[in-house]
This record gives C-alpha cells, sequence and structure tokens, in this order.
C-alpha cells in the first residue's frame, strides 16, 4: 500500500509541475487584440463638417492596440499643433494627457465625453494628485486654442478634437479611458478614477510610438510571482504536510522547501508591486494592503517555523493550530487578491482561466487524497 501511494504522490506531483509549466505558458499570452474597429490608419476621417480644423495630410498611428486608440496629428502652424484622438463609443471618458516625466501626476490631460443625452463634453484637466480632488478641471500648463475643440460621435466611435498652442507639445503622452457608464457630473465636472490606462513615448517627426514595455514587464512579473508563490506553491505545500505525513521526515524537508520557495516567490512579487505602484502612481489602496497583510502573515509563519515547539511539548498543540489557521487563511486572502489583481490590471480572461485551471485541479486532486486518508482510517 505504502508503494503504490508513494508512486501516486509522484505522480501527482509531477503532474502539477506539468500543469504549472502548461500554465505558465498560457498566461504569458495576454490577449492585447483590440476589439473590432470602424476606423484605421487606411480609412479616411470623413469629418470634415464637425471637426473644426483641417485634417489633411495627418500623421495617423495605432497608439493603443488594447483600448483600440487610434491618434492623428499634425503641426499645423508655427505654435500650433493638431489632434485628433479617436476610440471606441463605451460610454465612458476618453483622455489623452501630456506629461514631462511620463507619469500620470502632474501631467494635463484633454477629457471628453458624451452624455446620454448626447451632450458632447471636452474639458481641460490639471492631475495634481491621485485623489478626484486633486483632479482640477480647466487647470494645466498647456494651452488650448479657442475655439477649434470638438467631440464628435461616428460609427460607434468617440473623436476628440483639439489644437495647442505650443512650440513642442511633450512627447511623454498618457491615454486612458473611465468606467463605463460613470460620465463626470456637469456640476462639478469632477472626474472617476480610470478603468485603464498607457504611458506611451511618442516621436512626431517620425510618427513612432512606444508604450512603456518596462512597466508592463514589471506589471507581468508582479501577477506571476503572486500567482506562483501564494496562490499555486503554498497550497501544494500545504498538500505535502497534510497527505505525506507517512513519509518521515521527507514530507517536512519537502513542506519546507516548497513553502520557502513560495514565500520568497511572493516575498519579490509584493516587492515588485510596490516598486510598479510607485512608477504608476495607481490608485490601488485595496489590493495593496491585502498584499502586504499576506506578506505579514507569511513572514509570521516563517518565524513560527523558527520557534516551533518539541513534540512533547504541551504548547505543541496551540503552535498546531496557530500554523494551521494562518496558513489556510494566508492561502484564502492571496487567493482572492490574485483574482483582484488579475481585475486591476485589465490582464484579460487568459490570466483568470490559467489560475483557475490550477486552483480547480489541486482542488480535485485533494478532495481525491483526502478522500483515501479518510479510507484509511
Amino acid at each position: 500500500m505504502k508503494t503504490s501511494f508513494k508512486f501516486s504522490a509522484s505522480c501527482f506531483f509531477f503532474f502539477i509541475f506539468q500543469i504549472v509549466i502548461f500554465t505558465s505558458s498560457q498566461i504569458l499570452k495576454v490577449n492585447s487584440q483590440g476589439s473590432s474597429t470602424t476606423d484605421s490608419c487606411n480609412s479616411n476621417l470623413n469629418l470634415k463638417s464637425e471637426i473644426l480644423f483641417d485634417t489633411a495630410s495627418f500623421h495617423c498611428l495605432s497608439v493603443w492596440d488594447q483600448q483600440d486608440y487610434i491618434l492623428r496629428y499634425m503641426r499645423t502652424d508655427t505654435n500650433v499643433w493638431s489632434f485628433v484622438l479617436s476610440a471606441p463609443n463605451t460610454n465612458a471618458y476618453i483622455a489623452m494627457g501630456f506629461s514631462e516625466k511620463g507619469k500620470m501626476v502632474g501631467s494635463t490631460a484633454i477629457v471628453g465625453w458624451l452624455s446620454n443625452d448626447g451632450t458632447a463634453t471636452m474639458k481641460k484637466y490639471f492631475l495634481g494628485g491621485q485623489s478626484p480632488n486633486q483632479v482640477l478641471p480647466d487647470e494645466g500648463n498647456i494651452q488650448l486654442v479657442n475655439f477649434t475643440s470638438s467631440v464628435v460621435a461616428e460609427n460607434s466611435r468617440i473623436y476628440l478634437a483639439f489644437q495647442l498652442n505650443t512650440e513642442m507639445p511633450s512627447n511623454r503622452l498618457i491615454y486612458s479611458v473611465g468606467p463605463t457608464g460613470i460620465l463626470p457630473s456637469t456640476a462639478d465636472y469632477r472626474l472617476t478614477e480610470h478603468q485603464d490606462h498607457i504611458s506611451t513615448s511618442l516621436d512626431y517627426n517620425t510618427g513612432k510610438s512606444e508604450t512603456k514595455t518596462l512597466y508592463a514587464n514589471l506589471r507581468r512579473s508582479h501577477g506571476l510571482l503572486n500567482m506562483f508563490g501564494w496562490g499555486i506553491f503554498m497550497p501544494i505545500g500545504v498538500m505535502v504536510a497534510r497527505y505525506l505525513r507517512q513519509y518521515d521526515p521527507i514530507w517536512f524537508y519537502s513542506h519546507t522547501t516548497i513553502q520557502s520557495l513560495g514565500f520568497i516567490l511572493g516575498f519579490v512579487g509584493v516587492i515588485s508591486g510596490l516598486v510598479l505602484n510607485s512608477r504608476l502612481q495607481n490608485n490601488v489602496n485595496r489590493h495593496k494592503g491585502l498584499g502586504i497583510f499576506i506578506l505579514l502573515l507569511g513572514c509570521l509563519q516563517v518565524i513560527a517555523i523558527l520557534v516551533r515547539p518539541d513534540k512533547s511539548s504541551k504548547i505543541r498543540k496551540y503552535w498546531n493550530w496557530y500554523h494551521y489557521i494562518t496558513g489556510r487563511v494566508l492561502i484564502l486572502l492571496a487567493t482572492i487578491n490574485v483574482f483582484y489583481g488579475i481585475h486591476l490590471g485589465n490582464a484579460g480572461s487568459s490570466w483568470n482561466a490559467g489560475f483557475s485551471v490550477v486552483l480547480v485541479i489541486l482542488f480535485i486532486t485533494a478532495l481525491i487524497l483526502e478522500i483515501r486518508m479518510w479510507k484509511r482510517k
């Protein structure tokens, strides 16, 4: 019986390893395809009557594939630059920001939206901070050319057209999209937090736009490290401790090795998340706070191992309760936070599906092993 179970356990961990490798290769394929579009740089911009300046001979480029943002621009006078930003009309505001350092805070954004009654609105905002009361309408360090701005809806898309009075606009551009169905109120024009955004750089001479791939890579690394560290290796380590105890002391060393690996990956994942938050300056306090609390629970588990009382000690059973409960709480919160992070990062269904598949496999495997353990009693 022991030989058969040992073989089954070996097959199980080999199978889990294969699943982890397969899943990691799949979730890296984050969906970056935009929605179907009725506008492209190969099509003519037939909005001459609605846009209040000539758009002939404009440079055109796709600046945000995921949200299907298309930018047209041109220097139309010595100190006048004309822009037309095109995006799907999702009943949300669209925005284009000009930043000196490529960060959201400190930038000036041009924001446009169409109300449910068809009223078109465009506002300039200065982003003085992350809270809504620090986003100030009709403020900023760029100057719009009077009576040339317009917001146009055509073929399920929204067009944001404006001109800047400047010798050279900032080449650090930020694009964002607001939450669907939540538009600024005409009472105070206060903006709600964007649903998603991207920071890019634009060479106005060549028309080449580049996203900050460093942040994209850092975001992906943050997600993978936490997913594997807290969300996958930790549950596997718990399963080793519960179902392989007959192989003493192999189960203990296997358990501590897997949990240590999970803790290291999770620790690096939390640190990368803090770095990412400082660079992007996103308002993700709930996600960040939960991540720090999970790291604290992980640190307490490490400390608990270092002060583990002897088996003959009277307080050993209380230590076991503490270790058991803390570990389960950590895994539960980590699972919730991983899914929440996927949601905040708009990583796509492939991340949700990949992580869900691994969790289901772990759950089914644990259920089978649990039944076998109860039958042996």
